[in-house]
């Protein structure tokens, strides 16, 4: 019976150096919105799997939705108190559970 571990292993290995770095995947433009380079549109067949994977780590998660509260703000449409609530919330998500 084969070890899922060490295949685990064997899968990291054969990932891209890149995958889920989420500056690598989805840096920010000039314009100030993320994109993902035509490197990884065009050629990279793991690119829905990397990008969720960069998007879902916790300090890039967290980084992002941050980035979409400002730019509603700036947007008007979000309110001060709402900016407010939403980066709070993020805030805590960063930092963990208080004990």
């Amino acid at each position: 019976m084969e070890n899922p571990d060490n295949r685990e292993e064997d899968e990291e290995d054969a990932l891209p150096k890149c995958f889920g770095d989420l500056e690598t995947v989805f840096p920010m433009g000039e314009d100030g919105l993320r994109k993902s380079p035509e490197a990884c549109v065009n050629s990279c067949m793991l690119k829905t799997v990397c990008l969720r994977s960069a998007m879902y780590k916790k300090e890039n998660g967290v980084k992002v939705q941050e980035d979409q509260v400002d730019r509603a703000y700036q947007a008007g449409m979000m309110g001060f108190f709402e900016r407010w609530s939403r980066k709070k919330e993020l805030s805590r998500q960063k930092t963990g559970p208080k004990k």
